[in-house]
């Protein structure tokens, strides 16, 4: 198939790329040019500017795909400015699940695109969790002639993570460094990186269309992290009122239902038999 990917040069972006060229696919990457990828002469490459819809139009608009991949969707200007212009048969959408009110078991049903109020906006108007719902407003309420598929992530981690966020958490513990944390028992849910790029790549080929949760099964707390890098190295959290600000405050308790994947055949990893393979990388990076 031929397949444009907006983004695909880092993390779960990339990840998704090597599965998709593993599997013989033709493979356009549309960036910016500002990042570097290890994909040499495997892929084609496109400059864009994703929030300007004459450049899209102008570099997009005459090439037909069997599937588009945008990792940039962010809002939902973005999504009008790509599905204007793109001639595909299919729309793959990076979501996230801070669309949803959190709680344990949430069910894909439990946000209605359709029904909220569609706002065309640019990503400085709402914060995140907003902008990503107007995203799908704008997908599911303006374009439902598009066979799309909305994939909602939670906090997507791995050793390729560009955030760093949970790595802040091992960073602080290991150097004795004071964290504010508002939410250390609380309970989160996670992906790794390279299995959210395999489960984004399995829409390609699948015919499934419509919002699809993917997560790993289980959850863990900061305190649970907290005390496995104490287990291994001996240094306790330190909280502070006063400390750094910690990257998943105000992050209540919730839980991902994925049944809909497993009912297409996906399997995820469960939690707790990679986290703590990941941790131990954390920790050697951080005492280093």
């Amino acid at each position: 198939m031929n397949i444009l990917v907006l983004g695909g040069t880092r993390f779960l972006g990339k990840q998704m790329v090597q599965v998709l060229l593993n599997k013989k696919h033709t493979i356009t990457i549309a960036t910016r040019g500002r990042a570097i990828d290890d994909f040499g002469g495997n892929v084609n490459r496109i400059i864009i500017e994703r929030t300007n819809p004459d450049d899209l139009k102008e570099k997009l608009a005459t090439t037909h795909y069997d599937v588009v991949f945008d990792s940039l969707a962010y809002c939902s200007n973005d999504v009008k400015y790509i599905l204007d212009v793109v001639n595909c048969n299919k729309y793959i959408m990076t979501s996230s699940t801070a669309i949803y009110h959190k709680h344990f078991d949430i069910k894909e049903n439990e946000f209605n695109p359709i029904a909220k109020k569609l706002i065309w906006c640019d990503r400085s108007i709402f914060p995140y969790d907003e902008i990503k719902r107007q995203a799908e407003c704008a997908l599911w309420q303006q374009y439902p002639i598009f066979n799309a598929v909305a994939v909602r992530f939670p906090y997507v981690i791995g050793k390729d993570d560009y955030t760093k966020r949970l790595y802040f958490y091992v960073e602080h513990i290991i150097k004795g460094l004071p964290m504010f944390i508002d939410n250390i028992d609380n309970q989160l849910s996670f992906v790794r990186s390279d299995e959210a790029g395999a489960f984004l790549a399995f829409f390609a080929e699948n015919n499934y269309s419509g919002a699809i949760n993917g997560s790993s099964e289980q959850t863990i707390s900061i305190k649970d992290i907290a005390d496995y890098v104490k287990s291994k190295t001996g240094k306790a959290v330190v909280i502070s009122s006063d400390g750094d600000k910690a990257p998943y405050n105000g992050e209540s308790d919730f839980s991902i239902n994925i049944e809909k994947a497993k009912a297409l055949g996906f399997a995820f990893t469960p939690l707790k038999e990679w986290i703590y393979e990941l941790l131990n990388f954390y920790i050697q990076e951080a005492s280093n």
